[in-house]
């Protein structure tokens, strides 16, 4: 396991097989739904296509962030082995659980005073806070130290790029990104909003642009100009969705025809029941590492 123990959120939105392989335990969110609380628990207690057919029904999940109790019970056990531990946190701009996370820290500092728990700020959601997972795992294994791990993450976390289009409006409408009359036009107008992640974490409207088919070869055209060396560009590349695959097979395929040196071609995984309470279905995200996000 390393120097130390590495821990995070079920927001990271990776397959649990991945966090399993690398012993990485991971903190659920929750949310309600028809009237029953569910864990955030990677599509085990209701499976991606059923959570987001839902959705598209009419149901309107709200979710709730992780408890400084849950943290205690997930860190505990890696204190009893010995284990000093780095958390990273769901970004604050979307959620208040790294104060969950400092409360639980302050809990357990009395009880193991020998022990350290670092608790980061991802400014990140989904397989972009996954990206910065993925790559905390490997320095992990490769022997750093917690403190070389820690001072990599804060230097790096603003150069892992989020971009998201979306070719379902009601979502963003109910969670307060788009008016009323924003979403009703756009959908008529088969508008696609692309965001982003500003310096804040928080996902911004940057554009609208018109018709699904242009919004991929946009948001590709957004890696194309803030990777890493460009179309050079040779570490990892991540996409999420939400319940429309082959829109994020597409921008996989741009991607892979001209990103010759991708580390492992792009990865494909579901947008989690968390984040994807707040996007709905018809969400696609891609995530890279580049220039630093400057606003």
């Amino acid at each position: 396991m390393g120097n130390f123990a590495l821990t995070c959120c079920s927001t990271a939105d990776m397959p649990r097989s991945f966090f399993e392989e690398h012993e990485i335990p991971f903190a659920c969110f929750s949310f309600l739904m028809d009237g029953k609380e569910y864990p955030d628990d990677l599509g085990r207690s209701m499976d991606f296509a059923s959570f987001y057919q839902k959705i598209a029904d009419g149901a309107q999940p709200t979710t709730s962030q992780v408890s400084a109790d849950a943290y205690e019970c997930m860190w505990t056990p890696l204190l009893e082995l010995g284990k000093d531990i780095l958390h990273l946190t769901l970004s604050s701009g979307f959620s208040g659980t790294i104060n969950s996370a400092m409360v639980a820290r302050e809990s357990l500092r009395g009880k193991y005073p020998n022990r350290r728990i670092e608790v980061v700020d991802s400014l990140g959601a989904s397989s972009g806070y996954g990206l910065l997972v993925t790559e905390l795992c490997r320095l992990r294994d490769e022997g750093k130290t917690l403190d070389e791990a820690k001072d990599w993450v804060l230097e790096t976390r603003l150069r892992v790029h989020h971009w998201f289009f979306s070719t379902n409006l009601e979502s963003y409408y109910r969670g307060g990104r788009i008016s009323r009359t924003s979403a009703v036009f756009g959908t008529v107008l088969q508008i696609c909003p692309l965001l982003n992640m500003n310096t804040e974490g928080r996902l911004i409207p940057r554009e609208k642009i018109r018709t699904k088919k242009r919004a991929i070869s946009e948001i590709v055209l957004r890696m194309e100009q803030h990777a890493q060396n460009g179309l050079d560009y040779s570490g990892k590349c991540y996409i999420s969705n939400s319940a429309c695959y082959e829109d994020a097979r597409a921008v996989a395929d741009l991607i892979e025809a001209r990103f010759k040196k991708l580390d492992g071609g792009v990865m494909i995984n579901s947008i989690g029941t968390v984040i994807g309470s707040h996007t709905g279905p018809g969400t696609v995200a891609l995530f890279f590492f580049g220039d630093e996000r400057v606003i």
